[in-house]
């Protein structure tokens, strides 16, 4: 609750003017029996038209206040709630965007989209009924108690009729709230599994298809869609007895009031006074009934006010050194060190350990080994996607834990194993991070990458439409958009994480060609799978189970590193490698 108390602290002036609005419709609304008494009995009762007419002025003009009150109450809490909801979802998805990948792992993916969206909407809802009645449903209850005693006619059993018919409502919304609240927190679960089975299913809709497998993803949503369902089902369905319960209850307190002054009524006057006593009885009542709703809304509210304030207080595990916050706009040259590094996935065995090379300015480091051995997590430790375990990585004999975060990430162009286009146009991916990127950059780029040709056989060329993920485009045509969004940045270092996996050989040898004679300043890092690839590497790094076990040219390692050796003997042939 603590992260929500600055929200409401920002719009504190909407707050106040919210509750003064509520607190003249509730003294309205408490005036107009009163009113109605005093016109029935000196009024009505004398004939009195003069009198009629003063009143009816009167309760004509204080509901027209009270109209007007509830409308800038529903103004202005509306207004509070959508403000509030807004900078939380905001909040939320700057929080989430600084998540490495320790704090992806606490939460997934469907989780957060949960707390960003439907959590956030039952704290807006939560906010909307608590402005409407947090001073409304007091001040009527109260009032409206105070009032009925003053026209009960010293009738002690009208009294007890008011504390039995509320005893009743709290006696119901305590068992409702004992039952619901365990469904609640196992229904915000439910939504989370819902959009996790949804959002597998729409990303593996090919290996779906491939493998003939939908009645059996259908079967799977619709387990978790009826687990859902239920126990939306049955909250909802306590819930609704709730109202024709307290309806019934209403009317049980106007039966006994009727009941009571049945023989007690000699005049018009305790008439009036009996309908006004109905009417303030029913006030209290319907006070507790608005409670009541708070109440209602209360246990999901507090169960999404906890899973939002899990995500906005979770510490990051990556961030600026202190006195690094500010970024600097400093130039890299290039120069990386690893020195005895290691890294742990949630504490466990080491995925990679004792890591020490150099990768210098205007050479090619290139990083080969096993599935699994440890290639990727290396350069990941690079940018900081990833920490460090043990050991340190320096950039220019600079710790990169004591760079900025975006000093760090501006000088490094970086290729991912899984690439990622985003819902735009072909010139919005490649100038993706880059500031108004100019024409002749984009054609750059793309031209080293081997873009330029599928670009330009396109009639849109660059405003080709991409759709999101890349789902329009081949995963070549990807990659190597991928590739020219990474040169754009023309950054002093580029890492390429098995990023030329899916170009042809001839494509392949082109696109290093390029790099070879574009980047020969910068200092270029490539992780990759086939030993041609990287065979003409400056240095070649060959990992195995997360250790080094050579370091060399590609002469070098064929000749003293057995494992480099069996990579190459499985893609080439003995002439090939010159054996």
């Amino acid at each position: 609750m603590k992260h929500l108390i600055k929200y409401y602290g920002k719009y504190a002036l909407l707050i106040i003017a919210a509750l003064l609005f509520l607190t003249g419709e509730a003294i309205c609304e408490l005036q107009l029996p009163g009113y109605m008494s005093d016109l029935i009995t000196e009024g009505v009762g004398s004939g009195n038209m003069s009198t009629i007419w003063h009143y009816g002025w009167q309760m004509l003009v204080i509901a027209l206040i009270a109209c007007i009150c509830a409308v800038m109450v529903g103004f202005f809490s509306s207004r509070v709630a959508a403000y509030v909801s807004r900078d939380l979802r905001s909040d939320l998805f700057r929080q989430v965007m600084n998540f490495a990948s320790e704090e992806y792992n606490r939460f997934s993916v469907s989780s957060l989209i949960t707390r960003s969206t439907n959590d956030v909407t039952q704290i807006q809802l939560l906010t909307i009924l608590f402005l409407r009645l947090i001073m409304f449903a007091p001040i009527m209850g109260i009032g409206g108690a105070i009032k009925a005693i003053e026209y009960s006619s010293g009738i002690t059993a009208l009294a007890w009729v008011i504390v039995a018919a509320i005893s009743v409502i709290i006696v119901l919304i305590i068992i409702a709230l004992s039952v619901v609240q365990p469904k609640f927190i196992k229904m915000q679960k439910q939504i989370d599994t819902v959009n996790q089975v949804a959002n597998d299913e729409l990303n593996g809709m090919l290996v779906i298809r491939a493998f003939n497998t939908q009645s059996y993803e259908k079967k799977r949503f619709d387990n978790a869609n009826r687990d859902l369902t239920s126990t939306s089902l049955f909250t909802t369905r306590l819930m609704a007895l709730l109202m024709p319960i307290m309806t019934v209850v209403m009317n049980g307190i106007m039966l006994a009031v009727v009941w009571i002054f049945a023989n007690k009524v000699e005049d018009i006057g305790q008439v009036a006074g009996m309908m006004a006593f109905m009417q303030y009885a029913l006030q209290v009542v319907m006070s507790f009934m608005m409670i009541s709703m708070i109440f209602i809304i209360l246990p999901r509210a507090v169960v999404s006010i906890k899973r939002v304030s899990e995500v906005l207080g979770t510490e990051i595990s990556i961030k600026n050194a202190e006195g690094k916050e500010t970024e600097s706009g400093v130039r890299f040259k290039g120069d990386i060190k690893f020195e005895d590094v290691s890294y742990s996935y949630g504490g466990g065995a080491p995925a990679v350990e004792g890591i020490t090379f150099e990768a210098n300015s205007g050479e090619v480091t290139a990083i080969i080994g096993s599935t699994g051995s440890g290639k990727s997590t290396v350069i990941n430790l690079i940018p900081r996607l990833m920490d460090v375990s043990g050991g340190k990585i320096t950039i220019d004999g600079v710790d990169v834990r004591d760079i900025n975060l975006k000093d760090l990430r501006n000088n490094i162009g970086f290729v991912p194993q899984k690439n990622t286009l985003f819902s735009g146009t072909v010139a919005s991916n490649i100038g993706y991070g880059a500031n108004n990127p100019l024409q002749e950059d984009l054609d750059k780029a793309a031209e080293i990458a081997q873009a330029k040709e599928f670009i330009d056989s396109s009639e849109q060329g660059y405003a080709r439409e991409i759709a999101q993920g890349g789902s329009n485009v081949s995963g070549g045509q990807k990659q190597r958009l991928a590739i020219a969004r990474a040169l754009n940045k023309k950054a002093p270092i580029y890492i390429f994480d098995d990023s030329f996996s899916a170009l042809d050989f001839k494509t392949d040898a082109k696109l290093r060609m390029a790099l070879e004679e574009e980047m020969s300043e910068a200092t270029v890092i490539i992780v990759a799978q086939r030993v041609g690839t990287i065979k003409n590497a400056d240095r070649i790094i060959v990992l195995d189970d997360g250790k080094i076990v050579g370091i060399g040219k590609h002469e070098e390692l064929l000749n003293n590193c057995a494992t480099y050796l069996d990579i190459a003997k499985s893609q080439l042939s003995e002439e090939e490698l010159g054996l």
